[in-house]
């Protein structure tokens, strides 16, 4: 062999060491630091991010806004989406609030709005309502039924049906009434069981968001 083909053949075997112990410490997997906001600790699969560095570490579904240090919120449903309240990491679930229904339904407020959207509406892969929440479905209707009426100032045949069984097909058929519109938002009911009256309070305490399992390793990003 020409001593140039020997010469090429020592850099290669040379360099191809290196190059792999470089491509290994490129790919190095770079997890998101766990950090405060208000009572929750934010960790992977969840991140905050570093806004001054505008540095991101995990994957955009899981992004949380630290809002004035105290109320985390899912970026990737908008500020007036879902506010966490608690993380249960090893089973997967969120408690979380749905800001615009609880704003809707405030009755302390001089007046009331009826949604045009589901609270499930909102939500995409990897985040789910888990089946063991109950649901609330408020009617506006064009006559009064036999149900119990929103309290607002400004309401006119709203009425509200508590207790109804989470249908992961989404078919709540048999709970339709003529000449009303209707939603459906989510809420943790005790032991199988919601009040109607209470539905200002249900909605405030949240309901149970789950995340898909996997989809958990993807929660690291690759340093390239």
């Amino acid at each position: 062999m020409a001593p140039a083909c020997w010469f090429l053949v020592f850099v290669w075997v040379w360099w191809l060491p290196l190059m792999l112990a470089g491509a290994k410490e490129e790919h190095r997997v770079e997890y998101c630091p766990a950090e405060r906001c208000g009572n929750l600790t934010v960790s992977n699969p969840f991140w905050i991010a570093d806004g001054e560095a505008g540095r991101s570490c995990g994957p955009s579904d899981f992004q949380v806004s630290c809002l004035n240090d105290s109320n985390p919120f899912l970026l990737s449903s908008g500020f007036t989406g879902f506010g966490i309240m608690d993380i249960w990491y090893e089973d997967r679930n969120l408690r979380v609030v749905d800001v615009h229904k609880e704003e809707d339904f405030n009755v302390s407020k001089s007046s009331c709005n009826f949604p045009s959207w589901n609270t499930s509406s909102k939500l995409a892969l990897p985040f789910k309502v888990n089946p063991t929440n109950l649901n609330l479905i408020f009617y506006k209707c064009t006559k009064t039924v036999a149900l119990l009426e929103v309290r607002c100032v400004n309401a006119s045949n709203m009425f509200v049906r508590a207790g109804v069984r989470f249908d992961e097909t989404g078919n709540y058929h048999d709970y339709v009434l003529e000449g009303c519109d209707a939603i459906v938002v989510p809420v943790m009911g005790s032991s199988g069981w919601a009040n109607a009256s209470d539905y200002e309070q249900l909605i405030s305490r949240g309901f149970l968001l789950a995340w898909d399992e996997t989809l958990q390793p993807a929660t690291a990003r690759l340093i390239l």
